[in-house]
């Protein structure tokens, strides 16, 4: 094993030091109930939602077994993870030989991120694989084109005992780079008009509601404000602002992803950078900002 493969899994370890433990949850006076909460060992934080007798919790030793497989499948011994918890186990896979693909010139580029979610809500596992823009910073999982980019690991303990099922998964997840690479090629060709595409996204305000349309004025010039600084850092030409403001459907999907992932505001504990991929990844305007973009 490499220095760096050791790192890695060394991190992996170091974030997640602690177990999830499941215990008995009890009605008035005592009075025995069927469900059990889950808690961190290290700190007694209660984790997820409550859950059954039969509810099998993973463990800090599975998470490691993916990671493992990760580097094994991606092939790259200098690979970098990051670590996130939040009822359950982030992590972030991000192979360092990196498969670059230019989307415009030299400075607007995306590079493959592969993204493990391993909650403790009864769902399977997913790993699912990205894009990374350095321009701006954003860490998006397309949606609409599922198929190919994301995998579903059983929620069971004793993945160890799985690991080629799980190196399986990860070769395959790898494959789905190039359809992301053509999805994004297709919507950097395509123009469109930002405020058409802001309004499908997101409507028209109440007229009757002086907050709803200042909500709507403030994210509204918050986007094209995110959208000239990376057309400008991205060496894009200079806009013509007049009625329609003309701009690739790659530019406006991150405008809108953008916003969502740095500017818009969250409630208190939601303003770490991981929580927030997490977060804009849900979003259903994210989500119809995608569509939209990859239909022109």
């Amino acid at each position: 094993m490499s220095t760096m493969t050791a790192d890695a899994i060394n991190k992996v370890q170091d974030s997640f030091n602690f177990t999830v433990d499941k215990f008995p949850l009890s009605g008035p006076d005592g009075m025995a109930t069927p469900f059990y909460g889950l808690f961190r060992s290290d700190n007694s934080k209660v984790v997820g939602n409550a859950v059954t007798g039969r509810y099998t919790c993973h463990q800090t030793d599975d998470v490691l077994a993916i990671t493992e497989a990760a580097i094994t499948a991606l092939e790259d011994e200098n690979i970098d993870v990051q670590c996130h918890f939040r009822d359950g186990h982030y992590v972030e896979y991000a192979p360092s030989k990196g498969e670059r693909a230019a989307i415009y010139g030299t400075a607007d580029n995306i590079f493959p991120r592969f993204m493990l979610r391993a909650g403790y809500d009864g769902r399977s596992f997913s790993v699912s694989l990205g894009y990374y823009r350095d321009l701006c910073s954003n860490l998006h999982i397309p949606r609409s084109i599922v198929k190919s980019i994301i995998r579903t690991i059983r929620h069971t303990s004793g993945l160890r005992g799985k690991m080629d099922e799980l190196i399986h998964d990860f070769s395959e997840l790898g494959k789905g780079w190039s359809a992301i690479q053509a999805a994004v090629t297709r919507m950097e060709s395509r123009e469109v008009a930002l405020s058409d595409f802001l309004k499908e996204v997101y409507g028209e305000p109440d007229q009757d509601s002086k907050r709803a349309v200042t909500v709507h004025q403030n994210r509204t010039e918050a986007i094209f404000r995110r959208l000239m600084g990376e057309r400008a850092r991205s060496g894009r030409p200079a806009l013509s602002v007049g009625q329609k403001v003309m701009v690739s459907a790659w530019e406006a999907f991150n405008a809108v992803q953008g916003y969502v992932q740095h500017d818009a505001t969250r409630k208190s504990g939601f303003n770490n950078a991981m929580d927030r991929v997490i977060l804009a990844q849900g979003d259903a305007a994210v989500h119809r900002a995608e569509l939209l973009a990859l239909s022109v």
